[in-house]
């Protein structure tokens, strides 16, 4: 029943745009990855892209739409960190491979998430916000660490703005006042 109504639908289409039809049956043949897009869709690239634009309205002034734009990043790549991480645990035990993509999804996503952060972090400081910079910066200390380089910048962050008083050395330099 589904195969003359598609049938019908094509005829309708190719009488309405010749040249759709080609390219129609291209995607037919191969399943489009919608998600996978690198600007736009579900994934890292497009997330990237929206900083981007962030990165390019904070440049030009613009820092609400900047702030828009982080804002949009970061929470697409906690969605995509939760996802991977759901994924992960539930196919733990059953197949090896899909836990290990997941999980190293879920790494570049926590990652890029932080440096979302730091940006956001910078952006409320400009915007003489910086209470609102707190959160962040103690995200991006717990998601990275405090001994990675990500994290002992957010920290140094928080000692800025004098939210913590004990500066940090991380491991293998002398601790500051000594």
């Amino acid at each position: 029943m589904r195969r003359p109504i598609a049938a019908l639908s094509l005829a309708a289409l190719a009488a309405i745009a010749p040249a759709a039809l080609p390219s129609l049956a291209l995607a037919q043949q191969e399943p489009q990855k919608v998600l996978d897009a690198t600007t736009t869709g579900f994934n890292l690239p497009a997330i990237q892209a929206k900083v981007a634009q962030g990165d390019a309205a904070a440049a030009a002034g613009k820092l609400a739409q900047a702030k828009s734009d982080y804002d949009t990043a970061r929470l697409g790549c906690q969605n995509l960190a939760r996802f991977y991480r759901n994924l992960s645990g539930a196919f733990r035990g059953l197949d090896a491979r899909i836990p290990r993509e997941m999980d190293q999804k879920g790494r570049e996503a926590v990652e890029l998430q932080s440096a979302i952060n730091l940006r956001l972090a910078a952006l409320l400081r400009r915007m003489n916000q910086p209470e609102v910079a707190v959160p962040l910066l103690v995200e991006v200390v717990q998601l990275m660490s405090p001994t990675s380089p990500m994290g002992q910048k957010a920290y140094q962050g928080l000692l800025e703005l004098g939210f913590v008083t004990t500066p940090y050395a991380a491991a293998g330099a002398a601790p500051a006042g000594g």
